[in-house]
């Protein structure tokens, strides 16, 4: 209500009569869950002058501005992880800002948790008991170790390599020499026998770790964590979970997993309007395996897109192997935020080089593409002179509307961008002064949106319009105490199909 005035003055009163500014809400903050070395905050250890563990953040979601700042809390690459791997390659394709949820750091697992690789090497002669060759530290790095037995030339003794280490003249008898004395700094020597080991090389196995379950994956939302634990933070755009195909064996028990998770987490964008899922496919399909694996999750939805096939990319953890194949997802992501930064969230993420792919696992022809692109898989390709490309752009969805991601992600962003900037409008009174400063300033938000390049329309008449009037909120609506504002947009198409058509042409002076 006015000042009440008592003593004469003049009296200078601030009025606000401008528009309120919507500003648009970001597109490309991107949540990634799954399995880390490590998951804890460091500090500098002031007796020693290393960093050290001094708060775990397993299960919760961290903030991630860089690579460095990723291997500082969850300490870079790791066999048997390809969370790292797909962040890695998020930044590496332009990637920002990201969260981090670890649900299960190796660092943090008990001997139980991880069990020991080891090797059993039989007995050259075929008889009495085998000698036992086991990790002395649990998880998937004692898969790495590899044995070397090589009998001494009387062969009563052998050798025993294991890595740079090597022990010879090992005997099975008690005493000197004898092989359950003989240490190594990686492995252990139990069960031995009464005859010398079969000469040969020998692979350590076993060594590993409980996957994390479907219900690990999806987590707690009262408990923040796993994907449900991402619901408390507004501005997660993408979602992706890569480490859902650690340990992929093909079972159906596995891909019961993958679809129970990557179904949760349809839901969650569903149910939250402003989130938009990132798919992989299982490792080593075939173009009609693809399509029958998109025919078994048969999802239909428009907040989410499926990737295939993996890439290759460079192995940068301490395995001896030089490359390995990861899940897609996380390159991808990238290339959404690198569109983004570059054209704008209506552009589709899609023609885009991925880069730090070496290769990918098969080569499509056209004419697979051409089965798989109609129900919604999007392929990377490889062509010749062009690199390795993102050639899909599709959703999930059945819906013609919704085919496309760019018109999805609009329609997030718009939607996000609205919730947030229009919130001073709860509890004003309902009245056609409210519906004209609504409109006023619904619409020049949808003109900025207009003018980045988003909608299409040479005028904005053509490309949005904004209704809020006594027939969208007669008398009944507002007793309800709601207000309705009817906004419609023409998003812009991908041009999908680029088709030229040749003719033979006589010229201008032929005859009709």
């Amino acid at each position: 209500m006015p000042a009440t005035y008592t003593t004469p003055g003049v009296y200078v009163e601030e009025v606000d009569k401008g528009s309120k500014p919507i500003e648009a809400a970001g597109a490309s903050m991107a949540a990634f869950v799954g399995i880390t070395a490590e998951a804890s905050i460091k500090a500098l250890d002031p007796a020693t002058g290393e960093r050290v563990p001094v708060q775990s953040v397993l299960n919760k979601a961290m903030l991630v501005t860089n690579w460095t700042q990723f291997q500082n809390i969850f300490g870079g690459f790791v066999t048997g992880a390809f969370l790292p791997d797909t962040v890695y390659g998020y930044f590496s394709n332009g990637g920002g800002p990201c969260y981090v949820t670890s649900i299960m750091a190796f660092s943090e697992l008990s001997d139980k948790a991880a069990p020991t690789a080891s090797v059993v090497i039989a007995p050259a002669s075929g008889k009495g008991k085998a000698i036992t060759v086991a990790a002395k530290h649990a998880g998937v790095g004692g898969n790495d170790l590899s044995v070397t037995i090589k009998a001494d030339e009387k062969g009563e003794t052998f050798t025993m390599t294991v890595g740079s280490e090597s022990k010879s003249g090992l005997t099975m008898k008690k005493g000197e020499g004898y092989a359950g004395d003989a240490e190594f700094s990686a492995v252990t020597i139990t069960d031995v026998g009464t005859a010398i080991p079969t000469d040969g090389v020998y692979q350590l196995s076993g060594g590993g770790i409980s996957l994390p379950t479907a219900a690990d994956f999806i987590g707690d939302v009262a408990k923040r964590t796993g994907l449900s634990g991402l619901e408390a933070l507004d501005d997660v755009r993408l979602i992706l979970c890569p480490d859902l195909m650690t340990g992929y064996d093909g079972t159906d028990a596995f891909k019961q997993k993958i679809k129970a998770v990557q179904t949760a987490i349809i839901a969650d964008c569903e149910r939250l309007k402003y989130r938009f899922a990132v798919l992989d496919t299982p490792p080593g399909l075939s173009a009609q395996q693809a399509k029958e694996w998109r025919e078994y999750v048969n999802y239909d939805t428009s907040y989410a897109a499926l990737y295939y096939p993996w890439i290759e990319v460079a192995d940068l953890s301490d395995s001896p192997q030089t490359t390995k194949w990861v899940p897609p997802s996380g390159h991808v992501v990238g290339i959404y935020n690198r569109v983004d930064a570059r054209v704008g969230f209506h552009k589709a993420p899609a023609n885009e080089v991925v880069a730090g792919a070496i290769s990918i696992e098969l080569n499509l022809t056209k004419g697979e593409q051409g089965v798989l692109n109609p129900i919604g898989v999007n392929c990377i390709r490889s062509f010749p002179g062009r690199g390795i490309r993102v050639w899909g752009a599709r959703t999930l969805s059945s819906d013609g509307s919704w085919r496309y991601i760019n018109v999805r992600r609009l329609f997030i962003v718009v939607g996000a961008s609205l919730d947030q900037g229009m919130q001073w409008v709860v509890f004003e009174p309902n009245d056609r002064m409210l519906w004209a400063k609504v409109r006023r300033d619904v619409n020049s938000f949808l003109g900025t949106i207009w003018l980045s390049g988003a909608l299409f329309g040479s005028t904005k008449d053509e490309a949005f319009y904004v209704k809020c009037d006594d027939e969208l909120n007669p008398p009944e609506i507002r007793d309800l105490g709601q207000l309705i504002i009817e906004i419609g947009m023409s998003p812009v198409k991908p041009a999908e199909f680029v088709v030229f058509r040749l003719s033979q042409w006589a010229g201008p002076n032929a005859e009709a």
